[in-house]
């Protein structure tokens, strides 16, 4: 019998500063594993453990509200596109879907719907229930009837455009069928492989000698993504449409309504999908999907309930990266047993080390397993990890494994505890942690090469500067011959390589083509996004979400440039009362860990002069585009204060952002507006005092009317 593992720090003692960090930790652990998922279709951890990481992040915000961040997991979706093909931008966003784990997460979904929408608690809302499939996410954009553009989710608001290759597919009309066909829609579903099919093309694929696939999802999204259309063509893929996303006239008012209009249009619609009118409707649809799942012939990994009334849908909308009006019921995962045979250290890009358990291999659901995350020392120390042990590893349905518990029984004599290092184990500097952190980090910033090449890595990293050409291996190749040291050194590299006796095209594996084409891949990223370059600057907190909020506040790599080294001039040891410190603190979403990261980063001037000199090397900083176009409220910043009657805070804030106002999460002499209902305290105060124009609900709504 296994023994049950120590669980993560009990909520109910967390401290939180110990919360702020653990926070950090999860959401650059969940960014690494959304890239290998999404962009690399090769998962590196199981849907359990992924499951477990994100339910974890979701229990601490909801007990610390105010440490959630724009750059959450639970505030965004998926990973940028893939190199390779053309970008497409979504008209509405592909986001992705909160979880449910048990009856009650299901009933408490249904509760949260109701209270949202102020109806009554013997009120249900009509949900559709569907089986939630194991496959790659495609949207398709028809006009005039006509299959114009295919595009993969990507990030959720940018994926890569693989049209040729979905027309490939039998399951894709290439023109709609019937009468009601709006003039512009996007159709979205799952692309996905028949078990059988998956079995049959992995034995093809191993006598040939070519890649074999993990699983059927695996499948299914690297045959889509084929660069050679004829290879796609060969592989027996399927779609199932289930959504839509941007469209000039809807068919239907309701959910089910839509699929029934999809089928008669000429899509796949899954038969098992099933109009529910109760709690009790909803799970047992759920167990009755369970219990059919091994003889479905294809994959699924849950259940998904979404209320029925599209106006509902409408009033409900999203919440950070997910809608509130769907969710997706998780199915438990696959347990099995092996052995623990090595604990190795990773070095992060932010010094972070990280161990890493090395698995004696074994086979789970189909898929072969070998190495598990420990995140950190803590974790082995709570579990009582040790080399040599039998652990339990769990799974979902993709790759690596969480380790649940260690079987104490098995446990060798000669096993030990595991002694975490207290020197880098890439340059020898002493390790530390921060106040309150867990994580133990190497203190050889500058000496370091683990973080000097990891931190190239994420200046050329997809949602950076994503140069074509420019990866991990060749940064550190550069990095080890004394090519690239620095990311300016990167846009230099074609003057320096002229001057040079030994060329890059000298280099192995390097030829006159490709080194041309690497310097006009370097050549085209000198203009470069904002959010973009907020982002490969590798600023500690500063994820995809706040660098986008960052570039959306400041517009412009000067204004934001100046403010940062005007709230880094205001640091003292009693603290910082500049108004560029206050200004950056009040948007909303940033807070005091982020404001005082970005503050740390420009007050190092060695980090200014970096900044400057690759500036210096750039054509363009290019502003993010703004989220709406022009409105009676568009670049205005508003605040909402007390008890709102028409409309909850979260539809009042995502109104407003869809308008594209700024939402700020305090007053202050920069505030356009302030919204206040009842009961409406120090704000409303402050709001008079300062000379803020001040509205009710009625007067807001008379504001925006029309838009």
């Amino acid at each position: 019998m296994a023994k049950t593992a120590t669980p993560t720090a009990d909520l109910s003692t967390l401290t939180k500063a110990k919360a702020k960090v653990e926070l950090k930790r999860l959401a650059l652990t969940i960014e690494s594993h959304n890239k290998k998922y999404y962009q690399d279709d090769a998962p590196s951890i199981s849907d359990a453990e992924y499951d477990a990481l994100r339910q974890r992040i979701v229990a601490i915000e909801e007990k610390f509200p105010d440490l959630v961040a724009r750059d959450s997991p639970t505030q965004t979706v998926g990973a940028a596109p893939a190199r390779g093909f053309a970008k497409v931008q979504h008209a509405v966003p592909m986001l992705s879907l909160g979880n449910a784990f048990s009856a009650e997460d299901v009933a408490e979904f249904v509760g949260r719907v109701r209270r949202f929408l102020k109806r009554d608690a013997d009120e249900f809302p009509a949900i559709v229930a569907e089986p939630k499939i194991d496959g790659l996410s495609l949207s398709l954009r028809y006009e005039l009837g006509k299959l114009v553009k295919a595009a993969t989710r990507g990030d959720g608001f940018t994926g890569e455009d693989v049209t040729a290759n979905a027309r490939t597919l039998k399951e894709i009309p290439n023109q709609l069928a019937g009468t009601t066909i709006p003039d512009a829609c996007e159709i979205r579903g799952e692309v996905y492989m028949l078990k059988s099919d998956f079995l049959a093309l992995n034995q093809k694929q191993e006598e040939t000698g070519d890649t074999v696939f993990a699983n059927p999802r695996n499948s299914a999204a690297g045959s889509l993504r084929q660069k050679d259309v004829t290879i796609t063509a060969s592989r027996p893929l399927k779609f199932f449409a289930y959504a839509w996303g941007e469209m000039s006239d809807l068919p239907s008012d309701t959910q089910h309504g839509m699929l029934a209009w999809l089928d008669k249009a000429g899509f796949s619609v899954n038969p098992l999908i099933k109009l529910c009118r109760s709690v009790d409707d909803v799970l047992e649809f759920y167990n009755s999907i369970g219990e059919q799942r091994a003889a479905l012939g294809y994959d699924i990994d849950g259940v998904v309930y979404k209320v029925d009334r599209l106006d509902w849908q409408e009033r409900l909308g999203f919440a950070g990266r997910a809608p509130r009006w769907a969710i997706a019921h998780k199915f438990a995962a696959e347990q099995a047993t092996t052995i623990l045979e090595k604990i190795e250290i990773q070095v992060g890009r932010t010094g972070a080390l990280t161990p890493v358990a090395r698995l004696q291999p074994i086979t789970v659901g189909g898929v072969v397993v070998q190495n598990a995350t420990l995140h950190n020392a803590d974790e082995i120390a709570r579990k009582d990890i040790r080399e040599g042990d039998t652990v339990v590893i769990q799974r979902a349905g993709d790759v690596i494994p969480q380790i649940v518990s260690v079987v104490i029984e098995k446990r060798p004599a000669t096993a030990r505890p595991y002694d975490f290092p207290d020197k880098c184990p890439r340059c020898g500097s002493h390790v530390a942690s921060e106040e309150g952190e867990v994580v133990r980090r190497c203190t050889g910033g500058l000496i370091c090469p683990a973080q000097a090449v990891e931190k190239l890595k994420h200046f050329v990293s997809r949602l950076a500067f994503d140069i074509d050409g420019l990866g991990d291996k060749q940064i550190q190749e550069f990095y080890d011959d004394g090519l690239v040291m620095h990311p300016v050194d990167i846009f230099t590299l074609e003057r320096r390589d002229a001057r040079s006796a030994k060329k890059l095209a000298d280099r192995e594996g390097y030829g006159e083509t490709s080194v041309r084409n690497l310097f006009a891949a370097i050549d085209d990223r000198r203009k470069i996004e904002l959010n973009r370059l907020i982002f490969a600057l590798g600023i500690r907190h500063i994820g995809e979400g706040n660098a986008k909020l960052l570039a959306r506040h400041y517009g412009t790599m000067n204004a934001f440039r100046d403010a940062m080294l005007a709230a880094a001039a205001g640091k003292t040891a009693e603290g910082n009362t500049s108004e560029a410190y206050q200004d950056l603190n009040d948007i909303d979403g940033v807070g005091d860990i982020v404001a005082e990261a970005l503050v740390e980063f420009f007050a190092e001037p060695r980090n200014v002069i970096a900044l400057n000199d690759l500036i210096g090397e750039l054509e363009e900083v290019i502003p993010v585009a703004q989220p709406a176009g022009q409105s009676p409220v568009s670049g205005k910043t508003v605040v909402f204060t007390g008890s709102l009657e028409k409309f909850t805070r979260d539809e009042a804030k995502a109104r407003a952002e869809r308008l594209g106002a700024k939402v700020a999460g305090s007053v202050s002499k920069k505030t356009d507006y302030v919204v206040a209902g009842d009961d409406a305290g120090s704000k409303l105060k402050k709001a008079r005092d300062l000379g803020v124009a001040v509205l009710t609900e009625d007067e807001w709504l008379a504001m925006i009317e029309g838009t």
